[in-house]
């Protein structure tokens, strides 16, 4: 109970002095951008991609990723609507119908339990050797989403596709494709930014991004980097940055797990499943209906994203659309 207070009071301090951060009350404008994902799906690779974009004279680091493309649960809306316009925005929440553009980041949900384990791990919210099994049981219902309020990973990815999916202003982008074709991937992002970087600079921004970079970059700032501070310093943030990883790594009774709960998306998704549906005898906790109902659409959604993006003939400075960032 005394915690609780002082929480509540902490809260009351924070808005009577606009410290508190905006979250999802953050105001938006029409110009705002967003790059939306549930957490650990990719969010921050693909901030450093378009910020490496826009500022590739000025390579992106842990320090100055927030100050080019703010997460809005870093800062009061005050600071917020302080940062030039339009911005790019970093978020984790669940569909908002006011966000104008939206590029939308899925990562299969295998692969985010594992990365969220650690992440837990790393904040100290479970114990090292904490059973994997036991974890993907209370993260499936959104146990650890105390914070951000993201949701399921299910509820978030659904909200979006079921509101957006066939919206011109909203780009879905699976982790999987932007790890196995990112040139092509950065540069349908930056086409729906408004921009149309010259191969120098889209190479220049991939290899300011990569995953060996960020590693380098993690260990030095990792005790000055707000996502990081707090944490436990011998678990890293950037881990293996690679697709397939529950292959070897999840226990199979955690994979039935997941794939009993969310399998109609997962399948919407062309994500392989590694038993048959016909097996389970629990009902999904994903409507199978809503899912089979969005098929057509999502599914002309993934095969344009994977016609290769050709240049146009007079790229455009990348600077020019979002200069201000």
């Amino acid at each position: 109970m005394k915690s609780q207070v002082r929480q509540y009071l902490a809260g009351v301090r924070d808005a009577i002095l606009l410290k508190a951060t905006a979250g999802r009350s953050h105001t938006v404008f029409p110009d705002d951008r967003y790059l939306v994902s549930y957490p650990k799906s990719g969010n921050t690779w693909v901030r450093f991609l378009v910020a490496n974009l826009v500022h590739s004279e000025f390579p992106t680091t842990f320090q100055n990723v927030d100050l080019r493309i703010p997460e809005v649960y870093n800062y009061s809306d005050r600071e917020l609507r302080a940062f030039p316009r339009p911005r790019v925005l970093k978020t984790h929440e669940p569909f908002d119908f006011r966000y104008p553009k939206v590029i939308y980041i899925v990562r299969d949900p295998r692969d985010v339990a594992l990365s969220k384990y650690h992440w837990i791990r790393k904040w100290r919210g479970i114990p090292d050797g904490y059973p994997v099994e036991d974890f993907v049981g209370r993260w499936i219902v959104a146990e650890f989403d105390q914070y951000l309020k993201a949701g399921s990973w299910a509820d978030n990815v659904l909200s979006w596709l079921a509101m957006r999916a066939s919206s011109v202003d909203f780009l879905l982008v699976r982790y999987e494709d932007l790890l196995g074709a990112t040139r092509d991937q950065l540069r349908r992002m930056a086409r729906f930014l408004g921009i149309e970087p010259s191969e120098e600079i889209l190479t220049r921004a991939i290899d300011l991004s990569s995953a060996d970079r960020m590693r380098t970059l993690e260990k030095k700032e990792s005790r000055e980097w707000r996502d990081t501070r707090p944490t436990r310093q011998d678990i890293p943030f950037v881990r293996k940055a690679a697709a397939g990883d529950w292959k070897t790594a999840c226990p199979p009774g955690a994979v039935r797990q997941i794939e009993a709960a969310w399998w109609p998306l997962m399948k919407l998704l062309s994500y392989e499943l590694a038993s048959s549906p016909g097996s389970r005898t629990p009902e999904p906790l994903v409507h199978k209906g809503v899912c089979e109902s969005l098929a057509d659409v999502v599914r002309v959604r993934l095969e344009a994203s994977r016609e290769p993006a050709k240049p146009d003939a007079e790229p455009v400075a990348a600077t020019k659309p979002i200069g201000a960032l």
